[in-house]
């Protein structure tokens, strides 16, 4: 994945500014089956970290691209937040949530890249 698209740019941009760690991109594209062409999975350490996360992205993306939306899901518990942008899904979890369903491991066969955390 060396060329990333502004909007995945943009996400990542997103998570990084409130601290979001352990970024995981996973490419989709291609690849039979494939609700999306990329996840985009990162952690928040408590729901109020999660939804300062899904709020920056969202703000970020709309200031960078322009883009908004298309669903938003989880956000009154915030333990995971699911953002929908059509070819890009962005999830917000928290550790607890992100181990249990292993959804990094989901599809084995596409390809993955840990992502720099900001400090």
């Amino acid at each position: 994945m060396k060329e990333k698209s502004k909007l995945l740019q943009s996400i990542i941009e997103g998570i990084q500014e409130k601290k979001g760690k352990n970024i995981t991109t996973i490419q989709l594209k291609g690849i039979s089956g494939a609700i999306c062409d990329y996840f985009v999975i990162c952690e928040g350490n408590t729901p109020t970290q999660v939804s300062a996360v899904a709020e920056s992205v969202e703000e970020v993306v709309k200031r960078n691209t322009k883009e908004t939306p298309v669903r938003v899901q989880g956000r009154q518990r915030a333990e995971w937040i699911g953002i929908d942008y059509g070819n890009i899904i962005v999830h917000i979890f928290i550790p607890d949530l992100r181990q249990y369903y292993n959804l990094d491991h989901l599809w084995e066969d596409a390809l993955t890249e840990q992502v720099s955390t900001v400090n």
